[in-house]
């Protein structure tokens, strides 16, 4: 059997440590492994080694880099257990040794996804406008268990969801103001429904946010649209020229008393 000849400190990584050995033909290089790994099988100089023991001591080395290989990703920021079991898995570690790196991760508190879940929903709350059904996607596909989810997500309360929904709204429907009242409705809803907010949260928010507007701004937003549609159409023979511009001006949201007005005006020009 081969007897360790030398133990040495590898040049570029100091925490390894290079196995000699010698099985009478003369020495030569083993294998190598992490300090822990030297500590716990106690190697030293003159240890007879048998195939059984390296497997094992090769396994708990492998252990031993893939949970430095994940300290490592976590140094940056928490992760979900899901995301350090598919960087180990990009890393081509095998399934064993992921099992047993996670498992000491847990043991020394350096993963849970409770926690991970939990400060991931506060972040989000505070430097995002994420509404809680995109909390809720982004976590599923972090990994994270349903019932965690469920748990964590019930931090969001119902106040801040919808004061952050009316701050939206409101950007929105001044910055769209040219809509009609109904489209400008249709797009606040589809926007926040794309945030991530729930349709109790968008109702509220939309009966808080001017939508409806006054008769001389919907007006005001049919002229600018119909003034568009006008210099496409007016070379039209006029009953064309009527309905091509009844039928947009309708899909945009306008109404048709607003319409008519508006054709007349746009006759009586001419």
């Amino acid at each position: 059997m081969p007897i360790i000849s030398k133990i040495s400190v590898q040049k570029h990584n100091k925490d390894r440590y290079s196995i000699f050995t010698d099985s009478g033909r003369g020495e030569e290089y083993a294998f190598s492994v992490d300090e822990d790994v030297l500590i716990k099988y106690q190697l030293k100089k003159g240890m007879e080694l048998d195939d059984f023991g390296v497997t094992e001591m090769l396994f708990q080395d492998d252990i031993r880099k893939a949970y430095n290989m994940s300290i490592n990703y976590l140094a940056h920021r928490m992760r979900s257990e899901a995301e350090v079991r598919t960087h180990l898995k990009k890393k081509e570690v095998a399934e064993p040794v992921i099992k047993e790196a996670i498992h000491k991760l847990h043991d020394l508190k350096f993963l849970n996804d409770e926690d991970f879940a939990l400060a991931y929903v506060r972040t989000q709350i505070n430097t995002t406008d994420k509404g809680a059904e995109v909390m809720k996607r982004e976590l599923k596909e972090k990994g994270i268990r349903p019932d965690i989810i469920s748990k964590v997500v019930d931090e969001v309360s119902f106040d801040d969801q919808l004061e952050k929904a009316i701050k939206l709204s409101e950007k929105y429907a001044l910055k769209n103001k040219k809509d009609s009242s109904r489209i400008l409705k249709q797009k606040i809803e589809q926007m926040l429904q794309r945030k991530g907010y729930a349709f109790p949260i968008i109702r509220a928010a939309l009966e808080q946010t001017e939508v409806e507007k006054e008769d001389d701004s919907e007006m005001d937003a049919l002229r600018y649209q119909g003034e568009k549609l006008h210099n496409k159409h007016v070379k039209l023979p006029a009953r064309e020229y009527r309905q091509k511009m009844k039928m947009a001006l309708y899909r945009k949201g306008f109404p048709m008393e607003l319409i008519d007005e508006f054709i007349n005006e746009k006759e009586n020009e001419d």
